[in-house]
């Protein structure tokens, strides 16, 4: 086990870092070309689909390095430990994008989801937006939002490994 410790190690830092430097180009273009501010939901499912992809990928790549064989355990640990890495990476750019980039942007998402709501809402009163709106700026942080980008990665990294880890989960021959 000593020797696998290794390569498994160097696998969850490189593709941690291929699904953190994906995620941030992301970012970057969505922020070049004005769209930050859209929360469409097909670009969460891209997001997810390329998650779901590279943590596949490694842990497929540590199966080979395993000779073939993988359990369920080292399945979770390398796709878990994947997402941290990507997570992690990804927190200090929205540290970075929130406070030197875009400063602005918590407040900028915060008078969108004002206008939203008196778009789609027309029923709801004055008193009833600003209620919703206070509630939203106790998460409006970068500090807060960067814990949720932390937790939310965790839990998808883990449904994801979980699956591919059931799909190639092939334990040694008896």
């Amino acid at each position: 086990m000593e020797n696998q410790s290794q390569p498994t190690k160097k696998i969850i830092i490189n593709y941690g870092v291929i699904l953190a430097a994906i995620s941030i180009l992301l970012n970057v273009t969505m922020y070049a070309l004005g769209k930050h501010y859209d929360q469409d939901w097909k670009m969460g499912l891209f997001g997810f689909i390329i998650m779901a992809v590279v943590i596949f990928m490694g842990i497929k790549k540590a199966k080979e390095f395993n000779g073939n064989i993988l359990s369920l355990g080292q399945a979770l640990k390398v796709g878990m430990g994947i997402a941290l890495v990507a997570a992690l990476i990804g927190v200090v750019y929205t540290l970075i994008f929130m406070n030197f980039i875009e400063p602005d942007f918590m407040d900028n998402m915060m008078e969108i989801q004002r206008q939203n709501m008196l778009e789609n809402y027309p029923n709801l009163t004055d008193e009833q937006i600003e209620m919703q709106l206070e509630m939203g700026k106790k998460f409006a942080n970068p500090w807060v939002s960067s814990a949720f980008q932390l937790i939310g990665s965790l839990f998808f990294g883990f449904i994801i490994s979980l699956v591919s880890g059931l799909i190639l989960k092939k334990e040694a021959a008896q």
